[in-house]
């Protein structure tokens, strides 16, 4: 009796390390399939902040505001850097997506030859800072746009802290971009480049 209640306890136990293992390495690959920038983490925005300002604000404003007439259709479409703040479209898109962008100046899902105007900037900035950077773009976000832009990233990770208080909406300027997006356009893509969809809706 007491052999078999010592080889119960062995026996669990061994299971138990086996599932502890199996979690951390499901965990551990998760991590490592996709980038989460933390906008409510303060060190990290400061950073950010002084990684956008050093590399990005020259094109996309202090403000984030975009260059001028950064959504008019003419032969510079996919030219004039976008804006970043709830006027542009940066928020309907996951944090793999901006982080992709702003290093390799395209998105993942971009199909091969697609012409992209946005620098890449992978040989210039690590992932601590293309991270840093667009968590700060994230923390300048009205609450409304982060919990959308958190409902496109895995486990709904970025979902702000205020998202349970009721007093959010969305701005003006963002529902413009939502009927746009619904409508199948979202402007230039954050790298400049645009699909024939794009093109087709013509905004």
């Amino acid at each position: 009796m007491r052999r078999r209640a010592v080889l119960g306890v062995l026996i669990a136990a061994t299971l138990g390390i086996s599932a502890l293992v199996l979690s951390l390495i499901l965990d551990s690959r998760r991590a490592g399939s996709w980038h989460f920038a933390d906008a409510d983490d303060a060190a990290v925005v400061a950073h950010g902040k002084s990684v956008y300002m050093g590399r990005c604000a020259s094109c996309h404003g202090r403000n984030l505001q975009g260059q001028p007439l950064w959504q008019l259709k003419d032969e510079f479409t996919g030219r004039r850097a976008p804006a970043h703040d709830e006027t542009g479209h940066t928020w309907q898109h996951s944090d793999e997506d901006i982080f992709h962008m702003i290093k390799y100046g395209r998105f993942p899902s971009a199909p091969v030859g697609a012409v992209s105007f946005m620098p890449a900037f992978k040989d210039v900035l690590d992932d601590r800072d293309v991270i840093a950077a667009a968590a700060f773009i994230k923390a300048r976000w009205p609450t409304a746009l982060r919990v959308s832009q958190a409902m496109l990233n895995p486990g709904r990770a970025g979902m702000p802290q205020r998202a349970d208080q009721p007093e959010w909406r969305f701005p003006p300027a963002s529902c413009s971009a939502a009927r746009r997006q619904r409508a199948g356009y979202r402007g230039p893509h954050p790298g400049g480049s645009e699909t024939e969809s794009d093109r087709a809706a013509g905004g």
